[in-house]
């Protein structure tokens, strides 16, 4: 397991390193001149000439790169906002604020709103999806497959839209969606993000009960299920002990992935209710043009992604002792 988990934890170094690299070169290099975009629309040579000197853009491309990349262990000094200690990830063209303190202020937010809704997909999704397999072509399985493919077809922006409408401002059941740290108050944190957690989870529950379907339907006929039929054991041990389990596979691999990119910013969700995470952040950034936080945003979404895949591989020995990690 040790050995395993080395070798995923150097590859998942080398292939953030390529996508910093590859998304730098994406900001930085095929723009025509990030400083011009940073200079606003009155913009005067010398205004340009003290951007690029105060930014470090007046260097080379694979340059630029190389200081970005060794102020993230380093740190590193900027002409024009002074010392940035390690990790640093730059600073922002529009608020002349560090972006790993940017983005750090944002992240409790979007990780509160993934938080909450994988909990309500993964619960509700995986639930349904155990009935309909359980009730294989009886009404219940029907309903549940109907349902879920009219809830994977619909948008976030237009139910978010709808929920708010009736919910918040025609019926007055809910609370405005917001954000409130649970710290400091954990009903106002439920009851501001309750919303929000509804609709983000929508699509995916539709997603999670179709594939726990599937998955348990096809693991159900496996000979090894029959065998544990076969041997007398109860119909509730066979399913949770051996079917079950051996249809998680998938359902662990997906859901890593989903948590990956939720942790990175549910931008449709947080730009319908106006909820100031990572998401809006990227949003933001791109309408301003501001390279380094977006570039710190996206870094950041890929590295959630490459430590939920490092976890959902340890994890297949938990899961399926047929699976060995050397």
């Amino acid at each position: 397991m040790l050995r395993f988990l080395v070798r995923r934890f150097l590859g998942a170094v080398i292939t953030l390193l390529i996508i910093s690299a590859i998304t730098f070169m994406l900001f930085y290099a095929v723009p025509r001149d990030p400083a011009r975009m940073a200079c606003g629309k009155i913009c005067t040579p010398e205004t340009l000439a003290l951007i690029k000197h105060n930014t470090g853009m007046d260097e080379s491309v694979p340059l630029q790169y190389w200081h970005w990349l060794t102020g993230i262990f380093l740190g590193r000094d900027y002409p024009g906002f002074g010392n940035c200690d390690a990790p640093c990830l730059g600073y922002s063209f529009i608020n002349r604020e560090p972006v790993l303190s940017t983005v750090l202020d944002r992240f409790p937010t979007t990780f509160s709103l993934a938080l909450g809704a994988a909990v309500v997909f993964l619960v509700f999704g995986i639930g349904a999806g155990m009935l309909a397999a359980v009730k294989q072509g009886k009404p219940l399985d029907k309903i549940a497959s109907g349902a879920s493919l009219v809830a994977s077809s619909m948008q976030i922006y237009f139910v978010g839209t709808l929920a708010m409408f009736l919910f918040v401002y025609q019926w007055h059941i809910m609370s405005q969606p917001s954000y409130t740290p649970f710290s400091e108050n954990p009903g106002a944190w439920f009851g501001g993000l309750l919303l929000p957690w509804l609709v983000l989870a929508l699509i995916f529950t539709a997603n999670y009960t179709r594939m726990t379907r599937s998955q348990l339907v096809e693991t159900l006929n496996e000979d090894f299920v029959r065998t544990a039929r076969a041997k007398g054991l109860s119909r509730r041990t066979v399913f949770f002990r051996f079917a079950w389990r051996g249809a998680m596979g998938p359902i662990v691999t997906i859901f890593g992935i989903d948590l990956g990119v939720l942790l990175g910013g549910a931008m449709i969700t947080e730009k319908t209710f106006s909820i100031q995470g990572l998401g809006m952040l990227a949003v933001k950034s791109v309408t301003t043009n501001d390279l380094p936080m977006l570039l710190g945003v996206m870094v950041l979404t890929a590295s959630f992604v490459v430590v939920a895949n490092i976890v959902v591989d340890a994890c297949y020995a938990l899961i399926d002792p047929r699976i060995r990690l050397a």
